[in-house]
């Protein structure tokens, strides 16, 4: 048995498949004026989750590359901070052996005592060092100086709490170097090679024109200027792995912009012909629909 087909049900199958080409013609008109394929999570639900992941992403990786930034900055202050203290202590050196000739006149060595002065207090500001704001070598204690004015520098037992940055998802990173690494532990009797005690010993020495005490300071010189310096490298170590991990993130970066740009961003070139193509089939819909059912229609559809 032939199913009769009325006018009614052409003119609805007509209007419906106008709707349809009507709507799609919507889509795209949307996707083109964003540049976006998904512009509500009807679109592509599961792309849209995709999408989100990656831009959860793309936010945690630009923390990490700003902590990152930070903490290339905090390693290459104390790297400058400790080449500092090392000419600091060179300088100490070559006056120890200089005053340790015993030929100098008393006159000589109140010269090198005043020289040897002036360098425990570029130590010292040294040893105060701030960066941003904050003293580097005391540890957590970023308000406060590791070695107050009035206080015995020999005697002071600065913070050593970490100063720590998360540089990827699980990976951290202590940037900073403690007093106590860089300066020596505290030494309250003056007998440990303490930067400080031997600045006190040394003075003390050449005042009393005592050229053996002298020039038995430069081994302990010596001694602390090469934990300066294997100071110098662990931080320099912590700088080339900060910078592999900013390389790292920046390739990372890269690949989760395009994955993000693959999922959400629109074929502008596609889109356009499709565009084109729908706008056709749907001028075409219209004039095949003005053959089959009454103007009237047509005409209010149009």
């Amino acid at each position: 048995m032939s199913m009769r087909v009325t006018q009614n049900m052409t003119s609805s199958r007509l209007i419906q498949n106008l709707n349809t080409n009507m709507r799609k013609m919507a889509i795209q008109q949307d996707q083109i004026s964003t540049g976006r394929k998904i512009n509500k999570p009807s679109d592509d639900p599961v792309g849209l989750t995709y999408g989100l992941r990656y831009r959860s992403d793309l936010t945690a990786n630009t923390q990490y590359q700003d902590n990152i930034s930070s903490s290339l900055s905090w390693l290459d202050f104390y790297d400058t901070q400790m080449d500092q203290a090392t000419q600091v202590l060179q300088r100490v050196n070559d006056l120890a052996v200089q005053a340790g000739t015993g030929t100098n006149t008393p006159d000589s060595l109140d010269a090198i005592n005043k020289e040897i002065a002036e360098l425990k207090n570029q130590m010292t500001d040294i040893a105060n060092s701030s960066f941003n704001g904050k003293f580097v070598f005391g540890g957590q204690l970023f308000d406060e100086k590791p070695y107050p004015s009035g206080t015995d520098p020999k005697t002071v037992s600065a913070d050593a709490g970490a100063v720590t940055y998360e540089i990827g998802q699980g990976i951290t990173i202590d940037v900073n170097m403690t007093a106590n690494q860089v300066f020596g532990d505290a030494d309250p009797a003056g007998t440990t090679d303490n930067v400080f005690s031997m600045f006190d010993r040394l003075s003390s020495a050449l005042q009393s024109s005592n050229y053996s005490a002298v020039t038995a300071e430069i081994d302990d010189v010596k001694s602390r200027m090469n934990k300066i310096i294997s100071a110098r490298s662990e931080n320099g170590a912590k700088t080339n792995r900060t910078e592999l991990m900013q390389n790292r993130m920046e390739e990372m970066n890269v690949g989760l912009t395009a994955l993000q740009s693959k999922t959400e961003d629109a074929d502008m070139d596609q889109l356009y012909i499709d565009s084109t193509v729908s706008q056709n089939i749907y001028q075409a819909s219209l004039s095949v629909g003005a053959k089959i059912i009454t103007p009237s229609l047509v005409n209010f559809l149009n």
